[in-house]
């Protein structure tokens, strides 16, 4: 069963890839940044991460970026790091300088890294032994 859709109002989602190292540890990031514990974690491998990135125009099958949905907006790739450093506030402002790259460079600078991710930074379980913050910002897990 899908789930549905969050509202406008709904806390801010994080879509990614729950077996990518480095999405990993992006999400242990998320948990340590965000002190307000605003910012839910979905993986696409959940069938609501799925519907997340279907909805937004990206394959599902082939996610090769994160997916940020705030309200009624929507940011992928470094765009997306940038917001959820605004969003986190205190050193996770520091992502912002993501937003200094050129938009072709950086687009095409991290669809070189997502790419290649697993190449490069190898596999992990996003699931596996989360601490209890982690798992409470988890959402779309059966």
């Amino acid at each position: 069963m899908t789930q549905p859709l969050p509202d406008p109002d709904a806390p801010p989602i994080a879509v990614m890839d729950g077996t990518c190292a480095l999405c990993c540890f992006g999400a242990r990031m998320i948990d340590r940044l965000d002190r307000r514990g605003v910012i839910r974690i979905c993986r696409v491998q959940s069938d609501f991460g799925r519907n997340l990135l279907a909805r937004h125009g990206l394959d599902p099958d082939d996610p090769a970026s994160w997916l940020l949905i705030e309200g009624a907006r929507a940011y992928e790739g470094f765009a997306a790091m940038a917001r959820i450093g605004a969003i986190s506030g205190g050193w996770g402002r520091a992502l912002g300088l993501l937003r200094l790259l050129p938009g072709p460079l950086a687009r095409w600078l991290y669809a070189r890294i997502a790419r290649n991710r697993y190449a490069l930074f190898g596999r992990a379980d996003l699931c596996a032994l989360p601490s209890p913050s982690l798992r409470a910002r988890l959402i779309g897990e059966a």
